[in-house]
């Protein structure tokens, strides 16, 4: 009997035990349960920057919000002056990349408002800009490309114009005609006069009797010589000093897209070959089937081209070189002062063609398709506007 009671009360035991222990693992299964488990996602959707319609950044305003950057994103940005416009402005680039992946890295330059008068131009540049920092380590698109690139931001190339609200610089000089190719060549609708003994500008000639004429009803004063400009000289120098470039966009508004260098129709200065053309054509193939701006192809036009930026990068660095012609043509401001308004909208416009470019930066340095789609936060494209 002693025996058996022992048993049963060692089995009674045991059972209490095992149902404590048991009872113990059920509320310690729900206490975790009932905490959440952090979980950190890289690849978060990309959130765009907050910004206002009709809250444009002149000169003061861009150094300040630059200034704001290099403050908030020490390990991000750098910066500097490239040089000083013909009043004696910086004219300030922002590089960004992550500082602290030393790997190799390909770089790109992405300039604006090169025309005073073209505000948006240079919107766009500061609009990438944040965009890439907020989402910097939340995005893994974005996080890839500040790994393995170096974006140079110069948006505000002629801060002169800018603050006076004009095409030209100080001089009178129209800077995208100032690039030492196919340069000061009447045909193109330019002339090389620069400042008159030094103080009288002649921005433009109207001609009235050419109104219908395929030379244009204006001719534009191109400067002297080739980068007889400090703000084109301090764009090139730049330029000059970058590693393993890329590709280059040249922003201006209202003509409403995207064109890749273009033949010209005399004297060619250089000759796309067959593979530049191809990777040329994709990617205007693309930003027309996925943005709302126009495209074409290399050999669709030919243009008497004089000075301008993107054709002298190409024929100095033989690298993809584009003018990206935002908003729509209701907005050009020609030679006089143009409309501003749905900033909002029209920053978004231009994040695809930005992004579509940097997500395939090694396929452009090494001449090759650029296949690669870009991420897009939602709402991006937007609609076009009515």
């Amino acid at each position: 009997m002693n025996k058996k009671l022992s048993l049963l009360v060692t089995f009674f035991i045991l059972s209490i035990l095992l149902v404590v222990t048991f009872s113990g693992c059920i509320e310690e299964k729900q206490k975790t349960e009932e905490i959440p488990i952090p979980v950190v996602k890289l690849d978060q959707p990309s959130i765009l920057p907050d910004w206002k319609d009709g809250e444009y950044h002149d000169y003061y305003e861009t150094t300040d919000m630059l200034s704001d950057f290099k403050v908030e994103y020490p390990d991000l940005v750098k910066v500097f002056s490239i040089g000083k416009s013909v009043l004696d402005l910086d004219i300030w680039c922002i590089r960004i990349t992550n500082e602290k992946n030393n790997d190799k890295k390909l770089s790109c330059l992405i300039d604006g408002c090169i025309h005073g008068n073209e505000w948006e131009a240079g919107e766009a540049c500061l609009y990438l800009a944040e965009y890439l920092l907020t989402n910097f380590d939340n995005n893994e698109t974005i996080t890839n490309i500040l790994n393995s690139s170096e974006i140079y931001l110069v948006s505000l190339v002629n801060p002169d114009g800018r603050q006076a609200d004009t095409r030209w610089n100080d001089n009178g000089v129209d800077l995208n005609r100032n690039f030492d190719v196919h340069f000061g060549r009447l045909r193109s609708g330019n002339y090389p006069l620069g400042k008159l003994f030094g103080f009288i500008k002649i921005p433009y000639i109207k001609h009235p009797l050419r109104k219908n004429s395929v030379l244009g009803e204006y001719s534009s004063n191109c400067g002297r010589h080739a980068f007889s400009e400090p703000e084109t000289q301090s764009l090139r120098d730049v330029m000059k000093s970058l590693d393993n470039y890329a590709f280059y966009i040249n922003c201006h508004t209202a003509l409403h897209g995207v064109t890749p260098v273009v033949n010209v129709d005399y004297k060619p200065e250089y000759i796309a070959s067959q593979q530049e053309k191809k990777v040329y054509n994709f990617a205007e193939d693309w930003i027309g089937e996925n943005t709302e701006y126009s495209s074409c192809h290399v050999d669709d036009v030919s243009f008497s081209g004089a000075g301008f930026a993107h054709h002298w990068v190409f024929k100095e660095f033989r690298i993809p070189s584009y003018c990206f012609e935002m908003l729509s043509p209701d907005y050009d401001p020609w030679f006089g002062h143009g409309k501003h308004d749905h900033l909002v909208h029209w920053m978004k416009t231009t994040l695809p063609v930005f992004m579509y470019l940097l997500v395939n930066i090694e396929n452009l340095y090494n001449w090759e398709i650029p296949d690669i789609q870009p991420s897009l936060p939602e709402g991006v494209p937007p609609e076009p506007l009515k």
